[in-house]
């Protein structure tokens, strides 16, 4: 998700936003507080409002009970662009963010020195391109034409490009709009928008007026899978090992909590978006959640010395951006294997 956040950028206007972003407050939604050096305590979240192991986390207040010698502070973001932003700030330490901005941020001209060290979820029926009723739109290939909104630089962004590639709809032939998930509400219940493509909670409120035309989870089996990840600055990874591997934890244990009592996890996950534990389980029913153990599979993150199947995911991610005109070249794969932290993994999802 003045010059739309996400699209192509000169690299000396980025380098003058670094800068200002360094010195002064990141502005809305940005992170306070120090910096993440060896001697400083405090750990920097960054949340997203999405029904995740990570908003159990939270609730419940496991990672201050795991790190009682650090002061941890939340913060809320509305998206993956809002969070990038922040990390090239030095604003943040621990993210969750889409693999869409993460394979941008990871490209030039951003070249966020950050690592992935776990996977939220994988984006299934949670993420979705829905019409509004009444608009004449009963497939992707109507969308021409019509205004369509997503947060750019986000993986409901990533979605829909590959939705309109998979239809045969260039990207020019849509009045494609940039709106935080909370603007895209607005702007479909004035009339201002004919279609979104963006993720729950804001999706569940479209769908009462909408049509689904396509979902993330059918997009991945089409070969564009998105997901959830949990993201660390490289600096904060390198001086405080110790809580990556708390954090790692905690978020295991949310994930053995959504398998094995999902009872439990709806009532934190309610709590969280001011929903009812119904209502969140249906949310965090339409999400696909791994085990534990999945994090340091082949598949996933891998194990040291073999890094899994993320960092394909990630070049393939970052490909297609750059044959969308997102950016402008993808990272070799050498560099993003780089790029996923799988030090101490298999002892943080161990039992």
């Amino acid at each position: 998700m003045s010059v739309p956040r996400g699209w192509r950028r000169a690299p000396a206007l980025i380098a003058a936003l670094a800068a200002l972003l360094t010195v002064s407050a990141c502005g809305s939604g940005g992170a306070a507080g120090g910096g993440s050096g060896g001697g400083d305590k405090t750990i920097r979240i960054a949340y997203q409002s999405f029904p995740s192991g990570d908003l159990i986390v939270k609730e419940k207040g496991w990672l201050e009970k795991e790190l009682p010698g650090y002061t941890v502070k939340w913060t809320k973001f509305d998206s993956g662009a809002s969070i990038n932003t922040a990390f090239v700030a030095k604003s943040v330490d621990l993210a969750a963010i889409g693999s869409s901005p993460v394979a941008r941020g990871l490209s030039a001209p951003l070249h966020i020195p950050y690592q992935v060290t776990w996977v939220l979820d994988v984006a299934g029926d949670n993420e979705a391109l829905v019409a509004r009723e009444g608009s004449g739109i009963s497939g992707v290939r109507d969308l021409a034409g019509h205004k369509v909104a997503t947060p750019f630089s986000s993986t409901s962004h990533y979605s829909l490009l590959a939705a309109l590639d998979r239809a045969g709809v260039a990207p020019g032939e849509v009045q494609l709009l940039d709106l935080e998930p909370q603007d895209i509400l607005a702007a479909w219940t004035r009339g201002d928008i004919d279609a979104a493509y963006v993720w729950l909670p804001t999706l569940d409120e479209l769908k009462k007026s909408g049509k689904t035309l396509v979902t993330s989870r059918e997009l991945a089996a089409a070969g564009k899978p998105t997901l959830d990840l949990g993201v660390a600055s490289t600096s904060f990874v390198t001086a405080h090992p110790d809580a990556v591997t708390a954090w790692r934890k905690v978020q295991a244990r949310a994930l053995d909590l959504i398998h094995d009592d999902p009872d439990a996890a709806s009532a934190a996950v309610g709590k969280q978006l001011g929903i009812s534990p119904k209502e969140a389980a249906a949310q965090l029913g339409q999400g696909i959640f791994l085990t534990p153990a999945d994090q340091a599979s082949a598949t996933w993150l891998g194990e040291p010395g073999k890094v899994g199947g993320l960092a394909e995911n990630l070049h393939s991610a970052a490909e297609f951006l750059v044959g969308q005109k997102q950016i402008d070249a993808a990272p070799d794969l050498e560099t993003l294997e780089k790029s996923v932290y799988v030090e101490g993994l298999s002892d943080a999802v161990q039992h």
